[in-house]
């Protein structure tokens, strides 16, 4: 019995030492990638909107700056997670808001519903996406005016630009590789034929 504690122990100590090690390389590109995405898309947010719309700046970016610049590996963070999720929650958010815009509560809680069921039917599970959806019934009255044209701009667009800078960022070195597969685009447009 004695064995078995010192070898759980031991295997316990051994889990905590490799998950509490810090990477420097590692939380460097991390810290690059995820300054150079949100500090594009908000450059551009600076440039063409004033500092009150913060139309193209959205917080489910930040969210998904955390996945794609510092979880790679992850399921959740891959491109066709990450544009997939994000665009159907954005066209789910809008078409519900359009449908039930003097209820907040009832729309919300559709859209973020709704999204998730949709993004796993889709196989497009990403989390931030829900943040997408609320944000589509709850933004500003310019959001609101954008309509379906929040899909495309803030974000898709918004989308594209973050992922173009993980690929970039996260493939800089070569101890980092995203997306995990290097041939996503086949599989995502296999899957749908």
């Amino acid at each position: 019995m004695r064995r078995i504690i010192q070898h759980h122990a031991k295997r316990a100590k051994y889990i905590i030492y490799k998950e509490t090690l810090i990477d420097f390389r590692e939380h460097l590109w991390t810290f690059i990638g995820s300054f150079l995405g949100i500090g594009i898309i908000g450059f551009l947010n600076s440039k063409y909107f004033t500092a009150y719309d913060n139309l193209f700046l959205i917080g489910s970016f930040g969210a998904s700056s955390v996945l794609i610049y510092g979880a790679i590996n992850s399921p959740l963070a891959q491109p066709r997670n990450l544009i997939g999720g994000h665009v159907v929650c954005a066209i789910i958010g809008v078409t519900i808001h359009k449908l039930i815009p003097g209820e907040l509560w009832l729309s919300c809680a559709l859209s973020v519903s709704c999204s998730i069921v949709a993004m796993q039917i889709t196989k497009t599970l990403h989390p931030p996406g829900g943040a997408t959806a609320l944000i589509a019934n709850i933004g500003s009255a310019k959001i609101h005016a954008l309509g379906y044209f929040y899909v495309f701009c803030p974000v898709f667009l918004g989308v594209v630009i973050l992922f173009i800078v993980a690929v970039i960022c996260n493939n800089a070195t070569s101890h980092r590789s995203y997306p995990r597969n290097k041939h996503w685009y086949k599989i995502w447009l296999r899957e749908y034929k």
